[in-house]
């Protein structure tokens, strides 16, 4: 069987590769399709099955691997340039931005260890528990005007805070 192959293989493979190369494809491809096309014939023959004319199966082969890979996703769109992807924003967070949220918190919770009781109370209410005005005047028994100015204090001290410990606060 090896001996019959090889000949086949001596006796075509120049066609059946010249066959890939004119539908279209590179010379890369047209080696894929080579090689796939001669895969095909060997599992054929390794099952038994007799190819009663070698040279058309081959080509027909060829050639119908040859559209499939022209007719294919890839083949139309191509690749993209290596960096295209990058651009691509991620679901979930890069690890060296979570490392950097993870310190940032860690030094809030610090900062929020030196106000009083009354300021930490109600800066958890509204950004940790993410309650609005209205909730926290409710819960707290205070005006909506009181809760705005405990809160806009509150916020000061916890930047001044985390301002002496060297922690840039311009958005709090």
């Amino acid at each position: 069987m090896q001996k019959e192959f090889q000949s086949y293989y001596d006796a075509y493979s120049r066609e059946v590769w010249a066959v890939a190369y004119g539908r279209g494809t590179n010379a890369e491809t047209a080696n894929d399709v080579l090689q796939e096309t001669f895969l095909r014939l060997w599992r054929e023959m390794c099952k038994g099955v007799e190819i009663r004319e070698p040279r058309a199966w081959l080509i027909r082969v060829a050639r119908n691997l040859a559209e499939d890979i022209a007719r294919s996703a890839f083949s139309r769109n191509g690749t993209t340039e290596p960096g295209l992807m990058d651009q691509v924003k991620s679901r979930t967070e890069q690890p060296e931005y979570a490392v950097l949220e993870k310190e940032l918190h860690g030094q809030i919770r610090e900062g929020m260890q030196e106000l009083t009781t009354q300021d930490r109370e109600i800066l958890t209410m509204r950004y940790s528990m993410d309650y609005e005005i209205p909730q926290i005047a409710k819960a707290l028994g205070l005006h909506t005007s009181a809760v705005h100015m405990r809160l806009s204090r509150a916020r000061a001290k916890l930047a001044e805070c985390l301002n002496q410990k060297g922690i840039h606060t311009a958005g709090i």
